[in-house]
């Protein structure tokens, strides 16, 4: 992930929605776990290029709620390629001091799954410097039922006196906590839609879809998401600086 190519305007937090791990596989006549296999080993290398990048954030859309739905055999197949990947990458995070976080709700996971979970996140909780997020039993719509049920609860023990009223006071209710919102949200594999990821962090972030599959995307690939943010102005709603508005 070097940074010679990218502009100073570089986003802090990037997520991605790795798709296309099944219809790579497809496509090569193997089975959809060898696509999923290929995909893993793609994310050691953004970890490799993320010690030595601007981006801070890295969140990664690994398994959604909705994931439960697919065949049993490759929901298991998916929990061992995430345990084994949390057993091998440990020591990459450690040495390049990558903070793990993970969001969603975790107690639906394998007891072996969260062990392991739970062992990298200590081993990792006092890095700063850069920060691997995987949303793991996640769907924004469930988060924003739990953010809901959280501040009701609040409410009704008395440790709040009144519901949030502004984005700063809801935001801690969800399952981001204090991390910041993504500035940039890339989707591989062609699809143009966003899959319940991130809705309300994801309000103003810039969107970059490309059509290559997750098991193919390069650092390359990943720098030309960064080039084609740099070129963007974000307004939030106000007025555009640029000499010819549009």
């Amino acid at each position: 992930m070097s940074t010679d190519s990218v502009q100073s305007n570089t986003p802090r937090h990037v997520a991605i929605i790795m798709d296309g791990n099944g219809r790579w596989a497809r496509k090569r006549l193997l089975p959809r776990i060898e696509g999923h296999r290929k995909g893993v080993k793609n994310v050691r290398n953004l970890l490799e290029a993320l010690s030595t990048s601007p981006v801070r954030y890295l969140t990664l859309f690994a398994f959604s709620v909705e994931n439960w739905q697919r065949p049993k055999e490759e929901v298991d197949a998916l929990m061992d390629l995430l345990k084994q990947f949390l057993k091998r990458e440990s020591r990459l995070l450690v040495r390049n001091r990558i903070r793990l976080e993970i969001i969603g709700g975790r107690e639906e996971l394998p007891e072996d799954v969260r062990q392991e979970l739970d062992r990298v996140q200590r081993e990792t909780s006092e890095f700063e410097d850069h920060v691997l997020t995987l949303a793991l039993n996640y769907g924004s719509r469930t988060e924003v039922l739990d953010a809901t049920r959280r501040i009701a609860q609040d409410l009704a023990d008395g440790s709040l006196s009144e519901p949030p009223a502004t984005w700063e006071e809801y935001r801690p209710y969800l399952y981001t906590g204090d991390m910041p919102d993504p500035d940039l949200i890339i989707r591989t594999s062609g699809e143009w839609r966003v899959s319940n990821f991130l809705l309300l962090q994801g309000a103003y972030a810039e969107l970059y879809f490309c059509d290559i599959p997750w098991p193919e995307f390069t650092i390359n690939h990943f720098n030309e998401a960064l080039e084609s943010y740099s070129r963007r102005e974000r307004r939030f709603g106000r007025v555009s600086t640029s000499p010819v508005e549009v």
